[in-house]
């Protein structure tokens, strides 16, 4: 029997248990929570073959001599310090169809939002101000995603469908069909000079951060929309608000922040052309999650490889 060691959040965790227990129960597993460490680790650290976790436990070799994987329970690894990870140790990023979903629904509703000036009617219903606006056809619409793993590749398929002209950038330029792509910093800037609206998913890594800064949106065409659900720590704030107030920007929809939670008193709070949610934009959900996880235990009996497995010199 394989143990399995699930360190994140413990209702989650318990979904994922029945779950194993009904459809996998060649699988041990156990939650972090319910462990005793009055004594320190405990003995069944030696049998853990692989972990799932939000945030893992420091001095994972000594710690863990048997773990074969180490599974994240989200979409990215930034929460992970790769530095301090074992050299051998495969490292797996959640990839599983309800969280999938769950981003593809959100984007789309952003966008569209955007592209028909609900931000800009919603302030006119508070002034209680009667006034129209012309409706730009969705063909006239550029948007623009950058980053174009699992999440990006999904959206803009859907956002495809609804006729809009659609753009995505990667280091690759790998972009679906029907999508324009775009690849490498060369091409960056003619990229942002197509995007009317701006999608963020890209993954943290040393190069993104920051990356949603004065200079990007001053590429962007002039009366431009953000939607940035990649992370916190790509957003420049105090350049987006300048942007917003000078006209660069005309709204933007915000659901990942740094700090989180965004701290009250904010400016981003209060100011009239940004949308906030409290980075619920995708979540895993358990019944899907425990599907992807399996299937990818399947892969690594068989020494397949593991759909999400990361490129650690990358960061994803």
């Amino acid at each position: 029997m394989k143990t399995l060691l699930y360190k994140s959040d413990p209702a989650r965790g318990k979904v994922w248990q029945k779950i194993l227990a009904e459809i996998a129960p060649e699988y041990r597993f156990i939650q972090w929570n319910d462990l005793d460490f009055s004594d320190g680790d405990p003995a069944i650290f030696a049998e853990v073959d692989f972990l799932v976790s939000w945030i893992p436990p420091e001095n994972l070799a000594d710690r863990f001599p048997n773990l074969k994987v180490l599974f994240s329970v989200a979409a990215g690894v930034d929460h992970f310090d790769l530095r301090q990870l074992p050299a051998s140790l495969p490292v797996v990023r959640m990839v599983e169809p309800g969280l999938t979903q769950g981003m593809v629904e959100y984007v789309t509703f952003a966008a569209l939002a955007l592209h028909r000036d609900i931000p800009q009617y919603l302030q006119q219903q508070k002034q209680q101000l009667w006034q129209s606006h012309p409706v730009l056809g969705a063909a006239k619409r550029r948007i623009g995603v950058l980053g174009l793993g699992e999440l990006g590749q999904a959206t803009l398929k859907m956002l495809n469908n609804f006729g809009f002209e659609c753009h995505g950038w990667s280091r690759s330029g790998n972009a679906p069909e029907g999508v324009t792509g775009w690849a490498g910093v060369e091409q960056l800037g003619e990229f942002l000079s197509h995007s009317d609206i701006l999608v963020c998913l890209l993954p943290l890594t040393e190069q993104t951060r920051g990356t949603l800064n004065a200079e990007l949106f001053a590429q962007l065409p002039k009366g431009a929309g953000l939607i940035q659900v990649g992370r916190g720590q790509q957003l420049v704030a105090e350049d987006l608000l300048v942007a917003l107030d000078s006209g660069q920007l005309r709204a933007a929809v915000l659901d990942v922040f740094d700090p989180e939670p965004l701290p009250a008193g904010e400016a981003l709070w209060q100011h009239p052309q940004v949308w906030i949610t409290p980075h619920i934009a995708s979540q895993t959900q358990p019944e899907t999650a425990v599907t992807a996880l399996l299937a990818n235990l399947q892969r690594f009996a068989q020494g397949q490889p593991m759909h999400g497995e990361i490129d650690k010199t990358k960061g994803y």
